[in-house]
């Protein structure tokens, strides 16, 4: 009787276990997007920032100053310098 427990136990335990390929591949996956996310987050904040300078005038409200950082070239830009940005980290997490 205790050998069937352990086959049961066994089999349960076998098919209990996700793949951890599958589940490792997701987990990196999941941590380029928020890498990238964040990268894009520091783009658009100094976009922002860089809108209520001395050099960019006074009186600004901040709808004018999103409608004039959220455009098609600026994402495109954060975009390609996320993806840029998070090539080297990586390069240099492995490197380190």
């Amino acid at each position: 009787m205790q050998t069937g427990n352990c086959a049961v136990l066994g089999i349960i335990h076998s098919s209990m276990h996700p793949d951890h390929k599958d589940r490792r591949r997701l987990t990196l996956l999941w941590r380029a997007v928020i890498e990238v996310a964040f990268i894009v987050f520091l783009f658009y904040s100094n976009l922002l920032m860089g809108e209520f300078t001395a050099t960019n005038g006074r009186g600004k409200s901040l709808a004018f100053a999103f409608n004039d950082i959220f455009t098609s070239t600026n994402f495109f830009i954060a975009i390609i310098s996320a993806l840029i940005g998070y090539v080297v980290f990586e390069y240099l997490r492995k490197k380190l």
